[in-house]
Order: structure tokens, then C-alpha cells, then sequence
């Protein structure tokens, strides 16, 4: 009877080691300055944008948010916070992944490397007339992140897979200059960021980061990558030096494909859907 009697006051103490032990092995799920990803205000997609991928705003305006899913070649847009939607259609079935709007002119990136560009002024008809696209324009791999700067007129893409990526620990891009009058990208520049501190710290796959979005705060010149392969978000500095990381929670991400500013600096981040939940879109208020 003794022996049983000890048992059980042992039992709560027992129970207390292993709620801490539990505790201490939780990932620490932190919050880019100004703003709290605990607490985002969701808007649930309809069923043909279960697969969300990218998402961007004409102008950095937010009353009409623009995105694409995976699959179907169409160009989505609708008031935040209503699931009505209207679509024009750019393309064929494919694999795109990402969007930006750069002043007049849209531009999707297809996973191949391939960029779809139309005039915004075709994104309210039923189908766009003449998309021109650019193929061949970037390294061999795989893409899912493009951004276009309003400011300077340059568009930037990242690599999700490439060889030489993994063979030196980095991450790289291309950069691109739009000329709107010609219609045609210059090439401008490359992207390269150290990733071995993130590899050696166990923060990311040693394949790498495998971005699936980028966007920038264009009044600090930060850049947001987003890797919903790691479940990360990372800030880097304007010349692509990594200044903090904060891992994602699943239960709020669920699978983040997309991210993008509006002009009042609140981000938003943009969730494929599963077969147990729907596609979503959160945004953060940014926080004076």
C-alpha cells in the first residue's frame, strides 16, 4: 500500500515534466515587426480559388484584391471580404504561381519560368487579347516568386529550384527592368543570398529555402520572402542580407503561396486550401 501511495504523489509531479518537456519542444512562432501574426483577419476564398497561389493589388489599392490559382489560365478579382468573383482569362491550363501588377501592365509567372504579360485594362473583359509571353528569360529551374517595384519600373524573380542553389547553400534570382512603351524585359541585374546560416542552424532544408513568394515593403526596402516548404517567413535587407526569420504556425498557415503589401503597409498572405480546409487569405493590420 505504501509503494502505491508513493506512485500517486508522484503522478502530478510526472505530469509537470512532461507538460514543460512538451513546452520547452514547441517551436517559437514569432511576428515581423509591426505587426502580430496571431491575430490576422481572414477572408475564405470560394471553391475555384482553393488553390490560391498569388495575389497582388492594382496600384497597392486594397478596396479589390487580385490573385490566380494554380491551374486554370484566369486572372481573379474581388472585393476583400466577398466571395464573389469575376475572372478574365490569360492562358491555357498551366502551373502558375505567382503575379505583380506593374503600373499598367499584369504579369503571371508560370512555375517553368515562363511570364504572361497582358495590359491591366484587359483584367474586367471575359478574355484577354494577344497576352504576350516571355519564355526562356531565366536560368533553368523551378519559379514561384516575382515582384515588380512601382517605383523603379524593375521586376524581380526568385528561384525556387536551381542546381547551383543547392550545390552552394544559396538563393538566387534575376532581376528585370520593364519597358512599358516596348513591352519587353531587360535584363538588369542578379540575386544572390547567403542561406548556410539558415542550413546550419536547421532553420531550412538543406535544399534550401524554396521560396514560394516575395514581396517588398517599399518604405524600408525590406524584403519579405515567404517558403511554405519550411513554414518561414524571412526579412532581408534591400541588398539581400537576411536580418530575421519567424517560423510559421501551420495551424495559421496552412500552405502560404502568396503575399503582398497595400498602400497602407498591412500585409497579406494568401493560404492554399486542402481537403479539410478551404483557400484563405489573411491580413495583418500593420500596427502603428
Amino acid at each position: 500500500m505504501r509503494y502505491l501511495s508513493n506512485k500517486i504523489y508522484l503522478l502530478p509531479v510526472f505530469l509537470v515534466l512532461i507538460f514543460f518537456a512538451c513546452k520547452s519542444s514547441r517551436p517559437d512562432f514569432t511576428s515581423p515587426a509591426g505587426y502580430d501574426f496571431k491575430k490576422p483577419e481572414k477572408f475564405i476564398m470560394p471553391d475555384n480559388l482553393l488553390e490560391i497561389s498569388g495575389i497582388a493589388f492594382y496600384k497597392d489599392k486594397s478596396d479589390t484584391i487580385y490573385s490566380i490559382q494554380d491551374e486554370d489560365g484566369r486572372l481573379f478579382r474581388q472585393a476583400w471580404g466577398k466571395k464573389k468573383q469575376l475572372h478574365t482569362t490569360f492562358g491555357k491550363k498551366g502551373d502558375y504561381e505567382d503575379l505583380a501588377i506593374l503600373k499598367e501592365t499584369v504579369l503571371v509567372l508560370n512555375s517553368n519560368g515562363e511570364i504572361t504579360a497582358f495590359p491591366f485594362s484587359q483584367a474586367t473583359t471575359q478574355k484577354v487579347q494577344r497576352p504576350k509571353i516571355f519564355k526562356k528569360i531565366l536560368p533553368k529551374g523551378e519559379y514561384e516568386s516575382i515582384y515588380a517595384s512601382q517605383q523603379t519600373g524593375q521586376v524581380f524573380l526568385i528561384c525556387k529550384n536551381c542546381k547551383e542553389d543547392k550545390k552552394h547553400g544559396e538563393l538566387s534570382g534575376s532581376i528585370f527592368t520593364f519597358d512599358q512603351a516596348k513591352q519587353e524585359l531587360i535584363p538588369s541585374g542578379e540575386i544572390n543570398m547567403d542561406l548556410s546560416a539558415l542550413i546550419s542552424s536547421g532553420q531550412i532544408l538543406k535544399t534550401g529555402l524554396k521560396t514560394s513568394a516575395l514581396a517588398r515593403d517599399e518604405h524600408t526596402g525590406e524584403w519579405y520572402i515567404l517558403s511554405s516548404v519550411n513554414k518561414l517567413l524571412v526579412i532581408a535587407s534591400p541588398d539581400w542580407k537576411i536580418k530575421s526569420t519567424h517560423r510559421l504556425n501551420s495551424s495559421t498557415f496552412n500552405q502560404p503561396e502568396g503575399i503582398a503589401f497595400d498602400k497602407e503597409r498591412n500585409l497579406y498572405i494568401s493560404n492554399e486550401g486542402d481537403e479539410l480546409s478551404s483557400g484563405n487569405i489573411l491580413k495583418f493590420k500593420r500596427k502603428s
